[in-house]
């Protein structure tokens, strides 16, 4: 009996993990499709693609959300199975290794979560001159 209640708490663990270990890459593909298609119709300060270079002008604005929106939307999309498919090789493993996996997934996907803003700064500054203007 002790074994089943074992293998339950195991089971449910692993589910919450997996649920887990979805929030960053389907929030990636969400958002990242919400900004290339509707950037935020104003510059503001609370949601969105906030720099001060994507911030100088309206252009910039909707120019930085449609490519940062085009880079998560894919990322998001690689990152979905590369989180997913390591899960299933931890059924049946102790709550502890999940955990330990689960928490290297995570890492990963947080560069994955950060890394756009790269490419998005160096494409605003090839095509924006500082004041945020088209070259």
């Amino acid at each position: 009996m002790l074994y089943l209640f074992q293998e339950v708490v195991t089971l449910g663990y692993w589910l919450f993990m997996l649920a887990v270990s979805l929030l960053i890459p389907l929030t990636m593909i969400i958002f990242g499709r919400h900004f290339m298609s509707n950037p935020p119709k104003d510059i503001n300060s609370f949601y969105g693609y906030r720099t001060s270079m994507s911030m100088k002008s309206r252009e910039t604005w909707d120019f930085a959300h449609r490519y940062f929106g085009k880079l998560w939307f894919i990322l998001g999309l690689i990152l979905l199975p590369m989180s997913v498919i390591p899960m299933f090789f931890l059924l049946g493993k102790s709550v502890e290794t999940i955990g330990n996996a689960s928490l290297v997934i995570m890492g990963i996907q947080l560069l994955f979560l950060v890394a756009p803003i790269i490419p998005t700064e160096v494409a605003l500054k090839k095509n924006f001159d500082q004041f945020g203007f088209r070259r």
